[in-house]
């Protein structure tokens, strides 16, 4: 029983950082995988340099983007979900 008391704050820090940091990074990940694997033709996009574009190509792991200067063959994960979105929106 006094082990258990003794541990008792380590165990709750961990739950703590556990939901507040790792499990919201994940969930994350997974948003931005979805958007990757969701990338289609004619999407307009940012990636995370700022390069404004639209998507030309889409292969496996990479994608040709069309911007002012010419197109671009980038990887997927290059592209920014969030800025993406906010651009979506406008």
């Amino acid at each position: 029983m006094g082990q258990l008391t003794q541990f008792a704050p380590f165990l709750l820090m961990f739950v703590v950082i556990y939901f507040f940091m790792i499990r919201p990074q994940q969930k994350r990940a997974k948003q931005e995988k979805e958007f990757e694997s969701a990338l289609k033709v004619g999407d307009k996009i940012i990636t995370k340099s700022g390069l404004h574009g639209k998507v030309a190509e889409v292969a496996e792991t990479t994608v040709v983007i069309e911007t002012m200067a010419g197109k671009l063959k980038m990887e997927r994960s290059a592209i920014s979900m969030e800025m993406s979105a906010a651009l979506a929106k406008k």
